[in-house]
């Protein structure tokens, strides 16, 4: 895992330093509040409903046991004792007061965290596959190349403020478990026979208009990847919209003006700006790529879990959900689910925190990972500690067998917290789980992915979710659009409105017809709701929610 340099110390210690400046200056009244709010955006600080909000990076969703615990101690001592585990693999601190913002800042500081760049028009927290340097199936570890991307892009002078904000996620497997198709930038580390390079995707993104990134190249040489990087963003920066901020963003340049022209300007920039690039960079990544070592691994013995798997009935199902294939045949990568039913999506407790931290020294090498998915990873567990591992989850409250089941549902903050919300995410997600459960379906249903916003933004991903919900207010009143088909994995797509929304209370109802409508129609048990979905098309589904419609029109 990378360590910071000398360098990487000064810099960030340098920046609390002045954002304590600029904290005492807002509060002493010589600067008004438009003149702090750039400020400190650059510092990951928002204004939301009720209080401020800080953002914290958590680079390429990887953390050290040591870091868990420091975000532990802050929810404790300056927030309301819990966290919320985002998206794009950040943490947010809901309640902090303004006076204690740089303390919280330097205490980041001590165990080589930041919140710079989690928000303004630049290139924000660069966001990998959560499986990152355990999984089975990748070409490459992606995190050092996600770490040469923060350094490069941190502080850019050219790039400090862009149309609009920037982001990048990478995955070094053909499974996409990164979304990178729907991001400014997608990459996925390729091979080429001999040859490790990336294919490289643009445009892609959520928001009020949705597209999916289209490939500007096919097969990039790994020594190419910052000039060719730095030529699309200038090119952006150059052609991108600064006149409506609804069309800012990379995905309406490359819409507007085309892929191929996109690409021409592109590769016209790349020829011009290569020469600079005389292999430092190349450098600078090898040595990123020897912090990243796999750990010493422990030669266990396996038949231990296996036999506890006979016997244990929670724990078959929860192994079931919550394990993925490891590199290594006697290891796991268990997926620590943030959504027991009820519960709100991604947020965690300073003693869950403090758990999971305990957990990954015991037995995961002390290392963590966020996933985009709003869950915590142990990447690397021996398949013997399985049983363990999942005796102190239980005690813990953390053991909910769902990962990839209808309550494990990405929601943003919704209007519980979010100034720029225009109805609520976290009941309806919570109701969503609940009901199901209560009715005794989630099993039945299978795998599923349920996204919901609170507003157009799409912080929830509805987009690609395989139902997603958006809710809106109409005329003072929340309304929810669903929308069917979408996907955020490598087979990505983007979900079609189903039809007119739905009132608050209409929602839960309405997924469950809808749900119960599928049941009805697959094929055998093995057969997906997306599966399903795709075979079928929207007909049948929105003969299911729409019911009367359906009525009226035989």
């Amino acid at each position: 895992m990378y360590n910071y340099s000398d360098f990487d110390e000064a810099f960030v210690r340098a920046r609390v330093a002045q954002f304590r400046g600029q904290v005492e200056r807002r509060l002493d009244g010589s600067l008004s509040e438009e003149e702090f709010r750039p400020l400190r955006l650059m510092n990951g600080l928002y204004l939301q409903l009720h209080a401020y909000m800080l953002r914290v990076a958590i680079p390429y969703g990887t953390l050290r046991s040591d870091q868990m615990r420091q975000l532990a101690m802050i929810a404790d001592r300056w927030d309301k004792g819990y966290g919320h585990f985002t998206t794009r693999q950040n943490i947010q601190f809901n309640w902090p007061k303004l006076t204690d913002v740089p303390d919280i800042l330097g205490a980041l500081a001590d165990v080589q965290m930041h919140a710079i760049q989690t928000s303004g028009n630049c290139i924000r927290n660069v966001t990998a596959d959560h499986f990152a340097g355990a999984a089975a199936d990748e070409v490459a570890d992606p995190r050092p190349v996600a770490e040469l991307i923060r350094q490069w892009s941190t502080d850019h002078a050219e790039f400090q403020f862009l149309p609009r904000k920037f982001k990048i996620a990478i995955t070094g497997a053909a499974a996409d478990r990164a979304v990178i198709r729907a991001h400014d930038i997608g990459l996925q580390i390729v091979r080429e026979g001999d040859q490790i390079g990336y294919r490289v995707l643009v445009g892609g993104g959520l928001g009020r208009t949705p597209l999916i990134g289209q490939v500007i190249r096919a097969f990039l040489p790994k020594a190419d990847l910052l000039p060719y990087l730095e030529a699309i963003v200038a090119t952006y920066n150059l052609l991108g919209r600064r006149d409506n901020k609804y069309k800012a963003r990379i995905k309406i340049t490359v819409f507007e003006n085309g892929i191929e022209a996109f690409r021409a300007a592109t590769e016209a920039e790349f020829a011009r700006i290569r020469p600079e690039f005389t292999g430092v960079d190349q450098d600078i990544l090898a040595g990123i790529e020897a912090q990243f070592a796999p750990p010493a691994f422990r030669n266990t013995d396996p038949a231990p879990f296996a036999a506890a798997l006979a016997v244990d009935p929670l724990l078959r199902a929860w192994a079931e959900r919550s394990l993925a294939p490891h590199k290594r045949d006697n290891h796991a990568i268990v997926t620590v689910s943030l959504k027991a039913h009820g519960a709100t999506p991604g947020d965690a407790t300073s003693d869950q925190m403090r758990v999971l931290a305990d957990l990954a020294d015991r037995y995961g090498y002390g290392e963590l990972r966020i996933s985009h998915e709003q869950n915590v990873i142990l990447p690397h567990v021996a398949k013997a500690d399985l049983p363990n591992v999942h005796a102190e989850l239980l005690r813990a409250g953390l053991a909910t067998a769902n990962v990839g089941l209808l309550s494990d549902i990405i929601a943003c903050p919704g209007m519980d917290y979010c100034a720029l919300a225009t109805a609520r995410s976290i009941p309806v997600a919570q109701g969503l789980a609940t009901h199901f459960k209560a009715i005794g379906l989630e099993d039945e249903i299978g795998k599923l992915k349920i996204k919901i916003s609170g507003c157009i933004n799409a912080c929830g991903h509805h987009h690609v979710g395989h139902i997603g919900i958006l809710g809106l207010d109409r005329a003072g009143v929340e309304n929810y659009q669903i929308t069917l088909g979408g996907d955020g994995s490598e087979q990505a797509a983007i979900g079609e409105r189903a039809g007119p929304g739905f009132a608050y209370d209409e929602v839960i109802p309405a997924i469950e017809r809808l749900l119960r409508a599928y049941l009805a129609l697959r094929q055998s048990r093995g057969e997906s709701f997306i599966d399903a979905y795709r075979r079928l098309g929207p007909a049948p589904f929105k003969a299911a929610l729409y019911p009367q419609e359906a009525r009226d029109a035989a």
